[in-house]
């Protein structure tokens, strides 16, 4: 398929030697074994139609992850910006999938606060990745609502109980 459509590039990167292109089909059938044929087909489809050099693995890669995403599930760039500006308390917000939720809590919401986006979002994103492979996988994740606090009385306390607390606190600073 890349061969007919990117004679001229592909014939410069691998010649007419058979051994340069089995090693370079060994490669990539290690690294796209995980995806079903469909999966491969369909980005290679999309590459072809959206770019106009031969990829290289990485890109492959990418888009056979982009292809085989669930519906529902966004991009790795939506998913960070959706959890670095959904407000606290966040399992109680409403996520486009829990996945990005998952993400974004074991990457730690203070890094994702505090952390120059340079530094934040590839780790964000390989975090994402793994959740999003285990959603292909066919595991399903929720998230869970906050726990309601207890209530609390109202009943005041008594000026001696005030005096007694007032007494530890002034030890605890001496």
């Amino acid at each position: 398929m890349f061969r007919a459509n990117y004679h001229n590039q592909y014939y410069a990167a691998f010649g007419d030697k058979n051994e340069s292109v089995g090693l370079a089909k060994k490669l990539w059938l290690s690294s796209l074994g995980d995806f079903a044929p469909r999966i491969i087909l369909l980005a290679a489809e999309k590459i072809i139609a959206d770019n106009d050099y031969l990829p290289t693995l990485h890109k492959m890669l990418n888009a056979c992850r982009a292809v085989g995403m669930p519906d529902g599930l966004p991009s790795p760039r939506k998913a960070y910006l959706e959890a670095c500006n959904m407000p606290s308390p966040k399992a109680a917000q409403k996520w486009s999938h829990p996945a990005v939720y998952a993400a974004g809590r074991d990457c730690g919401w203070h890094f994702l606060a505090n952390t120059v986006e340079s530094k934040a979002f590839p780790q964000f994103a390989e975090t994402y990745q793994q959740f999003c492979a285990r959603v292909i996988a066919g595991e399903v994740f929720t998230v869970e609502p906050p726990a309601a606090l207890p209530e609390t009385s109202m009943k005041r306390a008594s000026k001696e109980q005030a005096l007694s607390e007032l007494d530890n606190l002034k030890q605890l600073l001496k």
